[in-house]
């Protein structure tokens, strides 16, 4: 497979200090974020009207909250958030690091 549809995923994420959005993808009618947060530390509460959202978690543990539930996300999970959903998601103490896939979009929207 060519090297351009290949990401060094785990590579990024052993060498990042950053948090939030580490790395990026814009395909033609697909967007994909790697996103590491530490702590207690995540994305706020807001409303993305725009698409639905498909997240994998590829390690650590998180707490994804969707119009007020809170569920606990793992490494070797996936989860789905509808548009017009108001949510939130945050490392659980440790870290989580997830891709974030949805169709390509103007960006977030105020909550």
């Amino acid at each position: 497979m060519p090297a351009e549809y290949v990401f060094p995923l785990a590579e990024i994420l052993e060498t990042t200090n950053a948090q939030g959005a580490v790395w990026s993808h814009e395909g033609r009618d697909l967007d994909v974020n790697l996103v590491f947060f530490r702590g207690v530390e995540g994305v706020e509460t807001h409303v993305n009207d725009e698409v639905d959202v498909l997240g994998v978690v590829l390690e650590g543990e998180g707490v994804l909250t969707v119009d007020g539930t809170e569920t606990r996300i793992h490494g070797g999970e996936a989860f789905y958030i509808p548009r017009g959903a108001r949510r939130s998601i945050r490392a659980a103490g440790w870290q989580v690091a997830y891709l974030s896939c949805h169709p390509r979009r103007r960006g977030l929207r105020p909550a």
